[in-house]
């Protein structure tokens, strides 16, 4: 008989520095993508193969957050201090606890803020985040 495993996204928790967050949009929660190029290739005239591998470990994070959530003032006022005066950036810690899954980084910040949007209804707010040094652990 096969396995039996269970998710449940009340068990995936988001620490930005301090402020944990709250308000995700119904459809998604949380992506996390590898920004940097992986492992390249160039073949020469003589089809010898030189492989690079990129040293970066740096990530996007998008979060889709409800408009009311109050992450987004957090992400707001992070993105304002980080063009004041260089002192936006905080760390991240995504752990999925059922699944025994967790993402780090120890420097993250704002790209721009998400986009402000009012209608008939609430609308989603996705914030787009840079994760230096993330690890997956």
């Amino acid at each position: 008989m096969g396995e039996v495993h269970t998710y449940n996204p009340r068990k995936v928790t988001c620490a930005l520095g301090r402020h944990i967050v709250s308000g995700f949009a119904d459809d998604s929660m949380i992506t996390v993508e590898f920004a940097g190029d992986g492992t390249s290739y160039v073949s020469g005239a003589d089809g010898e193969i030189v492989r690079s591998i990129d040293p970066t470990e740096i990530y996007t994070l998008k979060m889709p957050l409800q408009q009311t959530s109050r992450t987004n003032e957090y992400l707001q006022n992070m993105y304002d201090r980080d063009r004041n005066d260089g002192g936006g950036t905080f760390s991240v810690n995504v752990n999925d606890i059922l699944g025994r899954e967790k993402f780090v980084g120890g420097m993250a910040w704002v790209t721009k803020p998400a986009s402000w949007v009012r209608g008939k209804t609430q609308n989603n707010r996705e914030w787009e985040l840079v994760v230096a040094n993330g690890q997956f652990r």
